[in-house]
């Protein structure tokens, strides 16, 4: 099993001009057979190399606190088996308009003062049209204009769109691949796993950071739940920020009644996401209120070093502020922009 630790992990080239079509490598730098073994390691074990890798590379006390403002909510037509958002769905989501700036200014500003420096701005669209990306622009100058860093995650874009929202401030577009690709078909049904890495190619030949992970807990296998981890990393390059979801269910969904995930397993797909990916900020994202304190610090250890911070996570609940506050004081952690100690290439 040493061979899976001791590969050598170098950052995959910078961003710059790729085509529309961002793919995996062409020489996958994980296997499938070495992203199974990291999962099959004992818990212990991996955390350990987890950690390494973690140390090796960024500040293990730094964790990145940000904020997440749903600017257009509801009535979305994709068929997403785990959105509350989708409008096919009855959960009780009321479909709004897209938010005035003004509006959205309060909101970051109220982030900035409490200690996010990433503003992260979602609306539940399949694919924007241009008059909905000009807004959206000036949605992410005004956050810009805080000094926060921006981030938005909007569906599906089209040819110049990464450009415009660049050229506003934008630093980091999201835009996960949720399962691996063979699990995908089970999930959603209203678009292809290609339309997914096509939107990322284009972000990336804007020059735009990507934000991409998925979501576990939604009846993968754990080889599926390997999958996603392995298509995440060998993604040329990785993604610099990976949000890794806990699914939330909610009543009127399809996944409303899936059996719970197992908690370790949720932690081990952390520690995997570090080891292979040892440059990017792994997100807690969504299902970190149904964690609790002792899972949370178990990711933590396993090197997330970024979480969504603030009591609403577009439609769903998360902890609140000073309940996180409180956390990483009694971790001994502490909030912060953690930033590779290595940029050139990972240790």
């Amino acid at each position: 099993m040493s061979s899976v630790f001791e590969q050598p992990v170098t950052l995959r080239r910078p961003p710059g001009p790729l085509s529309n079509a961002i793919a995996p490598a062409a020489a996958p730098r994980w296997s499938m057979q070495d992203v199974q073994a990291l999962f099959e390691l004992s818990l212990p074990e991996l955390l350990y190399r987890a950690q390494t890798v973690h140390r090796a590379n960024f500040d293990p006390t730094l964790i990145e606190f940000a904020t997440l403002l749903s600017v257009k909510t509801g009535g979305c037509p994709e068929d997403c088996g785990y959105c509350p958002q989708a409008a096919r769905y009855d959960t009780g989501v009321q479909a709004s308009k897209l938010m005035d700036p003004e509006e959205v200014l309060v909101a970051a500003q109220r982030a900035r003062d409490a200690g996010a420096t990433r503003f992260c701005m979602g609306a539940a669209w399949r694919a924007p049209k241009d008059r909905d990306i000009e807004k959206v622009a000036e949605l992410v100058a005004t956050v810009k204009a805080l000094g926060l860093e921006t981030c938005a995650t909007l569906g599906m874009l089209e040819d110049g769109h990464a450009e415009t929202l660049r050229d506003a401030g934008l630093d980091y577009y999201n835009h996960n691949l949720d399962s691996a690709p063979d699990f995908y078909g089970d999930i959603i049904t209203t678009r292809d796993y290609q339309d997914r890495l096509d939107t990322l190619g284009r972000v990336r030949q804007a020059g735009v950071k990507v934000c991409c992970g998925g979501i576990v807990g939604m009846g993968e296998s754990p080889t599926q739940r390997a999958g996603l981890i392995a298509q995440l990393a060998n993604l040329d390059p990785y993604p610099e920020s990976v949000p890794i979801n806990h699914l939330v269910r909610v009543q009127g969904t399809p996944l409303a009644e899936q059996a719970p995930l197992d908690p370790f397993e949720f932690v081990r797909t952390i520690a995997v996401a570090r080891i292979t990916m040892p440059l990017a900020r792994v997100r807690l994202s969504a299902g970190r209120q149904q964690m609790g304190d002792a899972i949370q610090a178990l990711c933590f250890l396993a090197g997330a070093n970024s979480i969504f911070y603030g009591d609403k996570l577009l439609t769903t609940g998360n902890p609140d502020t000073q309940a996180d506050l409180d956390l990483l004081q009694r971790l001994g952690l502490r909030r912060g922009q953690p930033e590779p100690l290595n940029p050139q290439g990972a240790v």
